[in-house]
């Protein structure tokens, strides 16, 4: 059974309940919010948005399935882009009560086997604040690797927050052996 699936305009309840429960475990990395998008009708905008983006070719937005079916999350591949770069960035959130669970993992994984198989990406990147380790985890677990640092990168939780950048290319070896990125790409200054 897949983890993740297409969105469709009847999750908007379940992303909102799930939005709404987990407001204050996602408080420190979201940015400040309309009450709007804490409701049923304002996910039914979002995701009407991610799948006319979807249409477009520029994003796979997808929810994330517990082993029921049950939505969980969500996990998108945004800002894909096509000519030299083949590349996309990746979201995602799990909701706070099903949090640790390996929920995010295995959406990372499979989101990154659709980057690099179905969609024919060569790279896969994400941030993480630095503070957000179980999100680092996700990614170093699916074989990302850091490569930049980059200060007073997003406006979240009303603060310039730094984030940690990290990347997969399709041409990584998962086996261990790849190669480290050079530190000096990703020492904090």
């Amino acid at each position: 059974m897949p983890f993740t699936r297409l969105i469709q305009r009847d999750d908007a309840a379940a992303i909102a309940e799930i939005l709404n429960s987990s407001r204050e475990f996602m408080a420190p990395t979201e940015p400040d919010r309309d009450e709007s998008f804490y409701t049923v009708e304002g996910q039914l905008q979002i995701i009407g948005v991610a799948l006319t983006e979807h249409q477009a070719g520029i994003r796979l937005p997808h929810v994330i399935l517990d082993d029921d079916g049950g939505v969980v999350g969500r996990a998108t591949l945004n800002e894909i882009v096509r000519g030299p770069l083949q590349s996309a960035s990746l979201g995602y959130y799990v909701d706070g009560r099903r949090n640790g669970r390996g929920f995010a993992s295995r959406a990372t994984a499979e989101m990154v086997s659709i980057a690099f198989g179905e969609l024919g990406l060569h790279r896969v990147q994400a941030g993480t604040q630095l503070v957000n380790l179980a999100s680092q985890r996700v990614l170093v677990k699916n074989s990302f690797r850091q490569y930049g640092y980059a200060p007073g990168y997003l406006l979240l939780a009303g603060e310039w927050r730094d984030e940690v950048l990290f990347q997969r290319l399709a041409t990584d070896r998962v086996d261990g052996q790849a190669a480290e990125y050079p530190r000096s790409a990703i020492t904090r200054p």
